[in-house]
């Protein structure tokens, strides 16, 4: 349905259907996102985040690609409880850099043990 209304259009490769939002307030519920993101489209998923390395971020999964990227268009900067939302599109490749940085990092410590070398401490 969504294609045929708009055609063939092409979308840039980082668009996708998952929204990553930062900036929302700590109090927001799920019901709440979902009068914000609702009415750009049908909404599949809404994972709010609880941790508190997570507090204040969400995933909105939408139905389809067009809906994501009107509401990453017209959200992005919205004003919520006097915080404006960022709103991004997920990237995988990004999330897991956290990861791999850590990992590169044993495996220049384990590197670093085994030819005897040191680097001099920060302070």
């Amino acid at each position: 349905m969504a294609m045929s209304k708009k055609g063939n259009v092409r979308l840039p490769p980082e668009v996708n259907r998952i929204l990553y939002v930062k900036n929302l307030p700590y109090k927001i519920t799920a019901e709440e996102m979902y009068d914000i993101f609702g009415k750009y489209g049908a909404i599949r998923q809404i994972r709010v985040g609880n941790t508190p390395e997570t507090k204040g971020t969400a995933f909105v999964v939408y139905e389809d690609i067009f809906d994501a990227k009107n509401a990453c268009d017209h959200l992005s900067g919205f004003n919520v409880c006097n915080r404006y939302l960022v709103v991004l599109y997920y990237q995988s490749n990004r999330a897991f850099k956290k990861v791999d940085t850590e990992k590169k990092k044993q495996d220049l410590d384990q590197m670093k043990s085994k030819y005897g070398l040191s680097t001099p401490e920060k302070k």
